[in-house]
Formats: structure tokens, C-alpha cells, sequence
């Protein structure tokens, strides 16, 4: 008799969430999603004064990676990270999150899977720049381009710009609220630290500010019928820039992602996996 194909994916998620060694490098893609944001910080950084020559967003920080020294292993290091966690998410959305009540489940369920294909999608882009067949072309515009074209692209567009806001402003009350701190297991010595507390704060909220412009970019295209208003992240932080005291706001972003970064490295130890 043919196993339920429902089973075997339940059956290998069971395998994967007890795998001792895809936990240790679901904790380093932890790390390496510190890394990125310290990357995509700098570059926020550089662009607010004007000096940058390389776009801030996961594109831009795989190019810095990739033209550092041993930039090769470092990037392969970085796609390994995220395939792990990729996997690890995946799991979750299969199986449920371990300590989120019955109720929530379908949310955290959903969550998972949407970082699973986050995660993957980062996983490949490392992979591309490793092999050296990475690009920085704006592929959200041609994507959304393609949307356009289809019936009712505009709404679906629009949508999309509105899910991406609250995304962020999700992140803002996240790291205002302190929630992600659910995210964390307590130490041996008892509760994390505030240093990582205020980190997770500052950096949520930054991360949230600069998805809601984003998102409200793709809006635009939506409503204008434009896509070459649905830029990438680094539009989203060139938009910051154009605004009154831009070089401020963009300042203060680019050191918030930056804070995430960091977070992220407390986060490889203190996370619930």
C-alpha cells in the first residue's frame, strides 16, 4: 500500500525538528542573517551621506560578501545558514509551533511557511553570488511588471503593498511591545539581557519603518499602474533619504537594521528552536 504523502512529509518534518545538527545550523543561519542586516545597515549608512556604490538591500550585502576576502566561503557558509532555517520553518508550518496554544497555530503556521520561502529565496541569492551568477538587478520591478499584466494587476499589486505595510507595522509593534521576546528562551542565569532586549527593540522597529515604505512603494505602483515605483529595499531607504531631515531618518534606520544585526547573533543562542 502507497504511504500517504501527507504522512511522509509529517514523518520527515518529525526528523528534521529532532536533527541535533540541522538545529545547530538553523542557529547559524541566525548568524548570518546578523551578518546581512549589519551589511544592509552600512550601506543604509553610506547612502544617507551619499557615498555609497552599492545597493542596501540582501543583493548589495551578498556583493560586499562577495568581494571580501575568502568571500566565496563566506557566502557558501551564509546559503548553508538559510537552507537550514528554510527547512527548519518548514517544519514548524507542517507540524505546528512547539508552545503556541491551539488557537494560534494557524497563524504561526502560516508565519512559518512565509519565512520558510523567505529564507529559501535568501539561501539561492547566497548560492547565485557564490557561484559567482549573482546579479543586482531589480527584479521586484520586473515582477511587478509582470503583475500588472495580469487581470487586475493593479489590485493584486496594491494588495501585495498592503500585506508588505503590515508587515511592518507588525515589526513595529513587535519590537515596541518587546513580543519578541516569546521568541527567546531564558538563560542558565535566568532572563536574556537587556542589552538584547533593547537591540530587538530598536532594530524591529527600524526593520518595521523601512517594510512599511517599502510597502507603500508597491501601493503606488498598484495605483499609478507604474513599476518602476515598486523598488526593492534600497528604494524603499533612497525614499527615506528625499524626505525633510531624510539623511537623519536614513541614519537612524540604517543604525536600527544594523541593531537587528546584532540581535540576530543573540538570537543564534537564545532562540526557541
Amino acid at each position: 500500500m502507497t504511504a500517504d504523502p501527507a504522512n511522509q512529509a509529517r514523518g520527515a518534518a518529525q526528523e528534521l525538528r529532532h536533527s541535533t545538527a540541522l538545529r545547530t545550523l538553523a542557529r547559524a543561519g541566525f548568524v548570518a542573517s546578523g551578518v546581512l542586516h549589519l551589511l544592509i545597515g552600512w550601506l543604509a549608512v553610506q547612502i544617507a551621506f551619499g557615498s555609497s556604490d552599492g545597493s542596501a538591500d540582501s543583493s548589495g550585502a551578498f556583493q560586499q560578501l562577495a568581494s571580501a576576502p575568502g568571500g566565496a566561503f563566506l557566502l557558501w557558509a551564509v546559503t548553508v545558514g538559510f537552507a537550514a532555517l528554510a527547512l527548519w520553518q518548514i517544519a514548524e508550518a507542517l507540524l505546528g509551533s512547539v508552545g503556541v496554544s491551539m488557537s494560534k497555530q494557524t497563524g504561526a503556521r502560516i508565519k512559518a511557511a512565509a519565512k520558510g520561502v523567505l529564507y529559501a529565496v535568501l539561501a539561492v541569492s547566497a548560492a547565485q553570488f557564490a557561484t559567482g551568477s549573482g546579479g543586482s538587478g531589480n527584479s521586484q520591478e520586473g515582477l511587478t511588471a509582470w503583475a500588472l499584466q495580469l487581470p487586475g494587476g493593479r489590485w493584486i499589486v496594491a494588495a501585495a503593498g498592503l500585506v508588505i505595510v503590515g508587515v511592518g507595522v507588525y515589526h513595529v509593534v513587535k519590537g515596541a511591545r518587546k513580543k519578541f521576546v516569546e521568541d527567546l528562551r531564558s538563560t542558565g542565569g535566568g532572563a536574556v539581557g537587556t542589552a538584547v532586549v533593547r537591540l530587538g527593540q530598536v532594530g524591529y522597529i527600524a526593520k518595521g519603518v523601512a517594510l512599511a515604505v517599502l510597502g507603500g512603494l508597491f501601493v503606488l505602483a498598484g495605483w499609478q499602474s507604474d513599476a518602476d515605483q515598486a523598488g526593492g529595499l534600497n528604494q524603499a531607504l533612497q525614499t527615506i533619504r528625499e524626505q525633510p531631515f531624510g539623511t537623519v531618518l536614513l541614519v537612524v534606520v540604517g543604525l536600527g537594521i544594523a541593531a537587528y544585526g546584532l540581535y540576530s547573533f543573540a538570537r543564534a543562542r537564545y532562540a526557541r528552536l
